[in-house]
């Protein structure tokens, strides 16, 4: 079982107005990097070992930099359990 849930708000310095494409790029890098992980309206949760996930942040900065955003905010919460957690765990009785 994994041992960390981070959730990661990206919010990008761009000049133009749309800046989901960003948000799209960001949540990109995690798909490719085979994280399990859930999109919601205000940020991603990231499910993994916190050293793997803390470097998928990194990856994410790099990519909007390289995409033209002259600074960006990385709001981050982590969840750390050296036993193990998930998100399903977390959240059964509400679903």
């Amino acid at each position: 079982m994994k041992n960390t849930l981070i959730s990661v708000q990206i919010i990008p310095a761009v000049k133009q107005e749309d800046k989901y494409d960003y948000v799209d790029a960001a949540i990109k890098v995690i798909d490719d990097a085979g994280i399990n992980y859930e999109v919601h309206p205000l940020e991603t949760t990231m499910e993994g070992e916190l050293q793997e996930l803390l470097q998928v942040i990194q990856q994410m900065n790099d990519k909007l930099v390289s995409m033209g955003a002259e600074s960006i905010i990385s709001q981050v919460k982590i969840f750390h359990n050296p036993s193990g957690v998930s998100s399903e765990k977390l959240t059964e009785k509400y679903r």
